[in-house]
């Protein structure tokens, strides 16, 4: 019997309106963009702007929320009309929202993100508002050409890289969001049920994360202590096998 090659991305049937997205994204524009944490994992201006986050906290651009806390806007998210139209079309939990901008001539390095494919029982889905023809996004050896108002599951589990080579910054509406019986309805509607199968984990080295732990402690955020947390774990889970 053929093995059905697991699902690293998909295209959904969603296309939002590109003047509308623009519009809400020339509204924040030009509020405080934050760097990614992870200064080794790319080169060039990597920023966010969060717009969903644990208990609305303006400064927490980390994916992986704190569950004891509630999943609110941010304060930026008051004139975002259309933005909160966007990601209330998805009926299922949402766990973070993000504009990430990925400045020209800025590339984020090859890595594999921490459970984060369908599978693994939440998602992550890019909505293109800026991007350009020499945006490079290859997702396990695949070139994804994502065109803006488009919708697209990436499944990060998998090594993947960006980079930008054009004249202007590439803008990503970025939502991770829990799978629900809603979302399985769509997902198992575009790709086989069997083919979202957890992957073999590439485990980071122990000197990865310390290094990324180092990072974080100097940002002495709440939400980077956050982070240390998870980190510490996945440390110990490595060192004492």
């Amino acid at each position: 019997m053929k093995k059905t090659k697991t699902t690293s991305s998909l295209k959904l049937p969603f296309l939002f309106d590109v003047d509308k997205l623009l519009h809400d994204y020339s509204l924040i524009v030009n509020q405080h963009w934050i760097p990614h944490f992870n200064t080794s994992g790319y080169e060039g201006e990597w920023k966010a702007i969060p717009l969903y986050t644990s208990n609305g906290d303006a400064s927490n651009i980390f994916a992986f929320q704190n569950s004891n806390n509630s999943i609110l806007e941010t304060p930026i998210m008051s004139n975002c009309k259309y933005f909160k139209e966007v990601i209330n079309s998805f009926k299922c939990p949402i766990l973070s929202a993000r504009l990430l901008r990925l400045g020209v001539g800025a590339e984020i390095k090859p890595h594999r993100d921490h459970e984060l494919g369908y599978e693994d029982g939440h998602f992550r889905l890019h909505i293109p508002i800026v991007t350009n023809n020499k945006v490079q996004f290859i997702l396990d050896d695949e070139r994804l050409k994502m065109l803006p108002g488009e919708c697209w599951y990436t499944n990060v589990n998998y090594t993947h890289s960006v980079t930008n080579k054009g004249n202007e910054d590439r803008i990503h509406l970025v939502i991770d969001a829990e799978r629900n019986e809603w979302s399985d309805a769509l997902f198992f509607s575009l790709a086989p049920k069997e083919s979202f199968q957890p992957i073999q984990e590439e485990a980071d080295s122990p000197e990865t994360i310390r290094h990324i732990l180092n990072e974080l402690k100097l940002q002495n955020t709440p939400a980077s202590q956050q982070l240390i947390h998870e980190m510490e774990q996945k440390l110990l889970k490595i060192t004492s096998k």
